[in-house]
């Protein structure tokens, strides 16, 4: 039988995204659960009180160093000793675009990363990243038990379309003011086709309240309709394959821009493939004959694909294989 990979997984104690009760349950569903489910790993887990972390205590006993975000909230200032460790260290990463806000480009020679993985797609990366960075392109979040045993297709709303997550104001003045005070980091610049779509009377949009969706957790929220949209203007987010898990009909933004046809969806075949110019034909295609059996066809086949290829233990095989090029 091949030896596990023994792995040593590193992080602040105070990282909100690893605490259980962080409204986005991602990361914490991913690090803390689907990586100790791999029977391929041995993973042991270094909660860090404070900014320092004394490496040397790693020497001999782990054949990896796994290291929670590539984030200053993440991880401690000071990994004493890693410059002297000959074990390979993989980051997660992900808000590219947060690199030169938060100075952590120099975390690659100060905590001699060798490799990086996260949601984005390459092209975002190496967008802000130089290119000889190592990169894989890994989906995570998506823990498959929370997605069993939802409203069946046929019992869910037909005549509204869901649109869920953050949304820009609608007014110009509130266009104006972000793209003088905030600009390249607003809803509108993120977000705008999902934004534009609140516009039209048949799309629900409720939001979040504080740190929680209005109605219930969101595997529920989103099996109470039967279509819903995943759109981002840069680069695919989690909804893409959390919409698509949930049953629903998937009206996805997937564009040259925002790069996403490495999820693997499929136009026509398990998504709708939407932009800014043809997403209102799209959007009434579908409410104009709710009940063609195609729709339901399409959203079972997107469900498939979503718990097939994207799950949390999808994410864990694919971070193993990077693992195993390192060793």
């Amino acid at each position: 039988m091949e030896a596990k990979i023994k792995v040593a997984l590193i992080y602040k104690s105070t990282y909100h995204a690893f605490h259980p009760n962080f409204f986005e349950k991602s990361s914490f569903d991913f690090f803390m659960k689907a990586l100790k489910r791999n029977q391929q790993i041995e993973i042991s887990y270094f909660s860090v009180d404070g900014d320092y972390f004394d490496t040397s205590k790693l020497k001999g006993k782990y054949d990896i160093i796994l290291l929670a975000n590539h984030h200053p909230g993440a991880i401690p200032t000071i990994l004493d000793g890693i410059q002297n460790l000959d074990v390979p260290v993989i980051c997660r990463t992900g808000d590219q675009h947060f690199v030169k806000r938060d100075n952590t480009i120099g975390f690659h020679e100060k905590y001699k990363i060798d490799y990086y993985f996260g949601s984005n797609p390459k092209s975002y990366f190496y967008k802000f990243l130089p290119h000889d960075f190592m990169y894989q392109e890994i989906p995570l979040g998506l823990e498959p038990s929370l997605y069993q045993n939802l409203r069946p297709y046929k019992e869910r709303i037909k005549d509204k379309i869901l649109n869920s997550g953050s949304v820009g104001k609608l007014t110009i003045k509130s266009r104006v003011a972000n793209a003088i005070l905030n600009p390249k980091r607003s809803a509108w610049y993120f977000y705008k086709l999902r934004t534009i779509s609140n516009k039209l009377p048949y799309v629900d949009h409720s939001g979040m309240k504080g740190s929680k969706y209005v109605n219930d957790d969101y595997p529920t929220y989103l099996s109470r309709y039967r279509s819903a949209i995943a759109a981002a203007t840069w680069y695919p987010t989690q909804k893409y394959w959390e919409i698509a898990a949930a049953g629903c009909l998937v009206f996805m933004e997937i564009t040259q821009k925002n790069d996403g046809s490495y999820l693997g969806f499929k136009d026509g075949e398990t998504a709708i493939f939407i932009n800014e110019k043809n997403y209102k034909d799209k959007f009434e295609a579908f409410l104009n004959d709710p009940d063609n059996p195609k729709w339901e066809q399409i959203a079972n086949a997107g469900r498939q694909h979503a718990i097939d290829n994207l799950t949390n233990d999808n994410a864990t095989e694919k971070l193993v294989e990077v693992m195993k090029k390192l060793l």
